[in-house]
């Protein structure tokens, strides 16, 4: 397994170790004791999955303290470009994105701590996406910000104006009418 760092601290993609010949490929998704050892030290308690269509954007999403949530993500079918965006207030990086392009054929997973927005683009046909979190779901510490905030200017690869959103995702503030959070 290879740790690749974003320049973003905490922020980190994930390369597992893949073995394929004709039949297929293998590769483990998670193994606490392989993921510690490489200083990824958390206690994974929830997994969700979501299958989307071409167009879809998914965020920017995040859970208040004390239900924040730090997300090891990953693509199992598609392709997704995988946004994630530093709310940690004391962060060097504060206001800063990085994403990267997650497939079903790269295998590779991102992880991103608590103190981030997260979101995602569908660059695929459909795209089924996976993601282990640290801490469990409380809708009443959900929070957001606008995925086209023009402060942030995240390219998604898609066009926005046909964008495929929730009602619930254009509702939410823009980066600059955030409260500082964490």
């Amino acid at each position: 397994m290879e740790i690749v760092e974003t320049g973003i601290e905490g922020l980190l993609i994930v390369k597992p170790q893949v073995f394929g010949d004709a039949r297929g490929f293998f590769f483990e998704t998670y193994n606490e004791k392989r993921y510690k050892n490489a200083g990824i030290d958390y206690k994974f308690v929830q997994d969700n999955i979501s299958s989307s269509q071409y167009g879809v954007v998914r965020g920017l999403h995040f859970q208040k303290p004390p239900y924040s949530q730090t997300k090891l993500v990953q693509v199992i079918e598609g392709s997704v470009l995988d946004v994630a965006v530093d709310l940690r207030s004391g962060s060097s990086t504060y206001g800063k994105w990085f994403s990267v392009e997650l497939t079903s054929e790269n295998h590779w997973q991102f992880l991103i701590p608590r103190g981030f927005a997260h979101g995602f683009s569908v660059l695929s046909e459909k795209a089924m996406f996976t993601y282990k979190c640290d801490n469990l779901y409380n809708p009443s510490s959900e929070g957001g910000v606008r995925f086209d905030d023009p402060t942030l200017n995240i390219d998604w690869r898609i066009d926005l104006n046909k964008a495929i959103t929730s009602d619930k995702d254009k509702k939410h503030p823009f980066f600059n009418e955030l409260d500082k959070i964490f």
